[in-house]
């Protein structure tokens, strides 16, 4: 599951080692949801892995939300059980921009606007019903949408229906993990995605 050694402490050494290094999406056929994230982390892409960072609210929002049959650490790779449990409930997660920084706010906006052809692309070869991207400065700006607000978009993408949803970094300080799992359960309910609990 590691892709890195690691430093006493659970650290991945040389993070800048990493800058601009890509990650493995989590597709594959069947997906009803795909989550969008901006890019990856070093750290991310130091262990191949999806908001790997320790400290990141995601995979506890998931679990909390019912997405994931228990609660995932991925700070040292993405466990295959895992990933299989994501994608046997139809779940997939993707980045707008595949290449890895220390921060978002690092890419370059030519970037971001690339990165919404890739994702357009990788919509119509899956098919997910539902397409939930996980940051909205990032979505306005990958798609030209400047007044764009969170939830639900009016237009699709590539045929899936599309909503923003608020990036799970500790750096977006105006989120906690109940408020992205109401998110991420909205958009899982949207998507059909089966054997959600009635009370995650």
């Amino acid at each position: 599951m590691s892709y890195a050694p690691f430093m006493a402490g659970g650290r991945p050494p040389d993070l800048e080692n990493y800058r601009g290094a890509t990650m493995t999406d989590v597709v594959g056929p069947g997906m009803r949801l795909l989550l969008v994230g901006i890019n990856p982390g070093l750290w991310s892409a130091a262990v191949d892995a999806p908001f790997a960072r320790p400290g990141n609210r995601f995979w506890p929002a998931m679990f909390r939300a019912g997405l994931t049959s228990r609660p995932v650490d991925a700070s040292r790779g993405l466990d295959p059980a895992d990933r299989q449990d994501l994608l046997g409930r139809g779940v997939g997660i993707t980045n707008l921009v595949g290449h890895a920084t220390a921060r978002a706010a690092e890419l370059r906006h030519t970037e971001l606007r690339e990165g919404g052809t890739r994702l357009e692309r990788t919509v119509g070869e899956w098919r997910p019903a539902v397409v939930a991207v996980l940051g909205l400065t990032a979505y306005r700006t990958a798609f030209g949408r400047r007044s764009a607000t969170a939830g639900e978009q009016t237009e699709p993408l590539a045929g899936a229906l599309l909503w923003v949803l608020p990036n799970p970094s500790g750096l977006n300080a105006h989120e906690t993990v109940e408020s992205l799992a109401a998110g991420y359960r909205q958009v899982a309910e949207a998507a059909g995605v089966p054997g959600m609990p009635a009370n995650p």
